[in-house]
């Protein structure tokens, strides 16, 4: 999302057949698969000066909206502890504990049933 060739907030994944996050994600993108069956989202960004003006959650809804439209089965996601209430308000539902190290944090797996 930008203004006036000011990038707002931005959301990036790739498509994927796998249903939880997995690190390689991160790392590279030859991960991605156009015709993949999930929609993973590996990061919700605003930038500073304009959080909390909900950008993220338009953009949130507008992703889930454009993956319904591609025919994926759902979108998957990893978060800490303290995100999981902000991506339920989604329809996302808390699967525990993710799998994923990455920066040796605690992450969880959400996902986001269409079927």
């Amino acid at each position: 999302m930008e203004e006036q060739k000011e990038i707002l907030a931005f959301i990036n994944g790739p498509v994927t057949d796998h249903s939880r996050i997995q690190d390689v994600m991160f790392h590279d993108p030859r991960i991605h698969n156009e015709n993949g069956k999930w929609q993973a989202i590996l990061g919700v960004n605003t930038s500073l000066k304009h959080q909390n003006h909900g950008y993220a959650s338009k953009l949130m809804y507008q992703l889930i909206e454009d993956a319904r439209k591609q025919n994926r089965k759902g979108c998957i996601l990893t978060c800490k502890e303290e995100l999981i209430h902000y991506y339920e308000k989604f329809g996302f539902m808390n699967l525990g504990l993710s799998q994923s190290t990455l920066a040796n944090e605690t992450w969880y797996d959400m996902v986001l049933y269409f079927e």
